[in-house]
């Protein structure tokens, strides 16, 4: 395999797995997970040598995140987690590619794609403090 690795991280499971007060407001929690992605473009991560392709995949109120030159942002349409399987069957087939999410179902899913899963924790991201609004 010749092609960049793809790290693609289920936004929406990652920000809910940190009670960092994300839920006041989905969509600025979910740019700043994008902006602590955007490191690994360049750095990689276990196992993902750099250069690295770093995908969001973010739904509902997250929709309206706007994508980096370091991470590129899907807006799925419906449910983020169809659009992630999408994403691996697509995108995945000639290079490694990780999934990062908690969610079981998903990581069935992409699993029998020949994707490898791993939790929020395995990104090892800064812990950001929690906010007091």
């Amino acid at each position: 395999m010749t092609a960049e690795p793809l790290l693609v991280v289920d936004a929406a499971n990652v920000v809910g797995s940190r009670p960092d007060g994300w839920w006041r407001d989905r969509a600025a929690a979910t740019a700043r997970l994008r902006d602590r992605l955007a490191p690994l473009r360049a750095g990689g991560l276990p196992g993902l040598p750099p250069p690295v392709e770093v995908v969001l995949v973010v739904e509902g109120v997250a929709r309206r995140v706007a994508g980096t030159d370091e991470v590129r942002v899907v807006a799925a349409e419906g449910s983020g987690d169809d659009a992630i399987v999408d994403l691996v069957r697509a995108e995945a087939a000639d290079r490694s590619c990780v999934v990062v999410t908690s969610d079981r179902e998903l990581r069935a899913r992409v699993a029998a794609l020949g994707a490898e899963v791993r939790g929020p924790r395995w990104l090892a991201l800064p812990v950001e403090p929690a906010s007091n609004d």
